[in-house]
């Protein structure tokens, strides 16, 4: 019986050390992910261009896709976006003038992450109603009515 503990010991120190990093630390990818989609409307203008505009939207036809959206915050959003390489931002010389945004390829590749979380809350519905309702924005308040 020593034998054998012993040899698991010999396997298991064998192994190469895999440096662990905290999940604290800033650089360390859970947070930098976290970071990239603890912003309300992130997530959400990313799923709406990818899934209801296939990738490409003008500006306005987004909001639209987005109920509560003001246009100040869709336009602060699709900056940071278009800063973090998520989008690109097309403006055509026309009058009046016409923006398109576009996912790029790093926008695309984040969406994988988004729509795994967006699958996974209409599968599992009945359990987020479980926990209750959450306080709304002022602005969902003016919006339904309530105090």
């Amino acid at each position: 019986m020593n034998v054998q503990k012993s040899t698991v010991a010999k396997v298991a120190s064998s192994k190469p050390a895999i440096p662990k990093v905290a999940v604290h630390d800033e650089t360390c990818a859970p947070r930098r992910v976290l970071e990239l989609f603890s912003a309300k409307w992130t997530s959400m203008v990313l799923h709406a261009l990818h899934e209801l505009h296939g990738g490409t939207c003008r500006t306005g036809e987004l909001q639209r896709s987005l109920p509560g959206i003001s246009k100040k915050m869709l336009t602060q959003t699709l900056r940071e976006l278009e800063r973090d390489s998520l989008l690109s931002r097309r403006v055509y010389d026309v009058v009046p003038p016409r923006v398109e945004y576009t996912l790029t390829p790093l926008g695309r590749i984040f969406i994988e992450p988004i729509e795994m979380l967006y699958d996974w809350g209409r599968r599992h519905e009945a359990a987020l109603d479980q926990l209750g309702q959450r306080p709304q924005s002022r602005r969902r308040r003016k919006a339904t009515g309530s105090p």
